[in-house]
């Protein structure tokens, strides 16, 4: 069966090139030569298909009846309530976000569509990242049914919400009784529906928490079958280590680890992901499953305080920590680890305000000029901003040869670290509203940094193999209709770390288990997201 693969494309005209004529062999399980004619709700025809699984696409149909996808590839139709041509448009799994912090937004009224993910071609979500998030699974994931969602949900349980539930966000060693309860609530929650724990290694208080209490908790994770996904302990100059801790972590809890935004941040730490990624080939090589996401970008965002003040001087809660500010003993070396990140930042002038209720008119300038604006220096400004509240910042830090090198790692999936978002006055990450279109549009068919095929599976099987989808991810039989329809000569990101609030533009249609969320290029407003509730193996 002769099939016509495409894998380049120009944007400088509208001809796409057809590179590779070939026979591919596939199987059942993957593609339906269909002998009985199919029956359809939709049927998409003509388009080049995008398994999911990193091999070069095919021409052929999806057809969807309910919410399952019933034929893929080349069959026979019988009854079809609804025809789309696909012709020079590219089919493709929904993309999932493996690293998303919609907890609280996609419960809300005006954020529950989750619109700017929808656009990107997201149709599932993973909550609970970063250590942060509700830890009652079970309440939060019904409360995601009962109410709808534009994308499915899945959740992870949050390390550090955990902890603060049973020990609050002093800074010290958990008791046994403690670690009891914590493992307690993480069988809870892993009972409930769970895909795993995640941990953010430098907020309060998830950061207190060492090697061997996280051990302690993923251990029953791995019970049941769940990932253990860190937010690392440093992602600057201590690269290395917390890599190291997050394998020895999955090594005595006997449990997959996932790196999320895997990266070095900071001038000083440049090149160090390079060598922290054969670090992880060289675990992977002796049999351990670790893998890492990635937002295509050379910026991150956090809270001003996470950005600028050490751990230690956050025990406690804000309260306690503006007080540090004006010990005689604490207020210097506060000042002294502020004035050393600044120093890594030029000053300041890498530090983007991005929400700052106080005054308005710094969000969307940087601490440099802020200070050079006021007559000021940019400590105090820095220090201004968190007596006043704090700010949420985005930090440009990232190198870009180090962005490109990461993301053409077979292990990395693509994920944004982002939330859903309505336009507003803030100047967040344009990561929320580009991250899945960039690393296609841009990265992919723009640069060919790395393939079609490699991008799209990065986006869509890679993290359902990761997280243990089994029937997600992929054009497959029998698989969920979360599907993606796209136009290679139009997809892109269009927001701007200026102008962050813009959709993605090039998704022609969208299906979340088989419901019309993008028709023609407009939403629907269909709130057909599920809560993903993960099944523990039997013990």
């Amino acid at each position: 069966m002769k099939r016509v693969a495409m894998r380049a494309y120009s944007r400088s005209g509208i001809v796409v090139r057809l590179l590779l004529l070939l026979i591919v062999n596939t199987t059942q399980a993957e593609f339906c030569w269909a002998q009985d004619k199919v029956d359809a709700d939709v049927l998409l025809t003509g388009g080049l298909l995008y398994v999911g699984d990193g091999q070069i696409p095919i021409h052929g149909d999806v057809a969807i009846r309910g919410d399952r996808i019933v034929a893929v590839g080349e069959f026979d139709t019988g009854q079809v309530l609804q025809s789309i041509d696909c012709s020079k448009l590219m089919i493709s799994p929904g993309f999932i976000d493996l690293h998303n912090h919609s907890d609280d937004e996609v419960l809300e009224n005006d954020t529950r569509a989750v619109m700017n993910y929808l656009t990107q071609g997201c149709t599932t979500i993973v909550t609970g990242n970063c250590g942060s998030g509700p830890v009652d699974a079970g309440s939060y994931l019904k409360k995601v049914d009962e109410l709808g969602a534009g994308v499915n949900v899945a959740h992870l349980i949050p390390q550090g919400s955990l902890r603060e539930q049973v020990m609050g966000t002093e800074q010290r060693v958990a008791s046994d009784e403690e670690l009891a309860s914590m493992r307690q609530l993480a069988e809870e929650a892993m009972l409930a529906g769970t895909w795993g724990m995640s941990s953010g290694l430098i907020y309060v208080p998830s950061s207190y928490a060492d090697e061997s209490e996280l051990a302690a908790i993923a251990e029953i994770v791995g019970k049941h079958g769940g990932i253990y996904a860190s937010h690392i302990r440093g992602e600057g100059t201590g690269l290395l280590d917390s890599v190291a801790e997050a394998i020895s972590i999955g090594r005595r809890a006997k449990l997959p680890v996932h790196i999320s935004h895997f990266k070095s941040s900071g001038k000083d730490s440049w090149g160090l992901v390079r060598i922290a990624a054969a670090e992880i080939d060289r675990a992977r090589a002796a049999g351990a499953t670790i893998t890492a996401d990635q937002y295509p970008y050379t910026a991150s965002s956090t809270s001003l305080a996470a950005t600028v003040i050490p751990p230690w001087a956050r025990a406690g809660g804000d309260k306690k920590m503006l007080a540090r500010f004006d010990d005689p003993v604490d207020g210097p070396k506060i000042r002294a680890a502020v004035l050393d990140k600044l120093e890594l930042t030029d000053d300041g002038g890498r530090i983007q305000i991005a929400q700052y209720q106080p005054n308005p008119q710094w969000v969307g300038l940087r601490v440099l000029s802020i200070a050079q604006q006021e007559n000021a220096k940019p400590i105090d400004i820095v220090l201004q901003i968190l007596r006043e509240g704090g700010a949420q910042i985005v930090n440009h830090s990232i190198n870009e040869e180090d962005v490109r090198y990461v993301m053409q790692r077979p292990w990395v999936a693509t994920a944004s670290d982002g939330s859903s978002k309505i336009p507003s006055s803030t100047v967040p990450h344009p990561r929320s509203y580009g991250t899945f279109p960039r690393k296609i549009g841009h990265y992919a068919i723009g640069e060919e940094t790395v393939s079609l095929e490699h991008a799209v599976r990065s986006s869509s099987g890679l993290p359902a193999d990761i997280l243990g989808l089994s029937d997600r991810g992929y054009l497959r039989v029998g698989y969920a209709a979360d599907i993606a329809v796209w136009d290679p000569e139009t997809i892109i990101d269009t927001a701007t770390f200026e102008q962050p609030h813009r959709y993605s533009r090039g998704m022609k249609y969208v299906f979340v288990n088989g419901v019309p969320a993008i028709v023609d290029g407009a939403a629907t407003g269909a709130l057909a997201g599920r809560a993903l509730r993960h099944s523990s193996p039997k013990l």
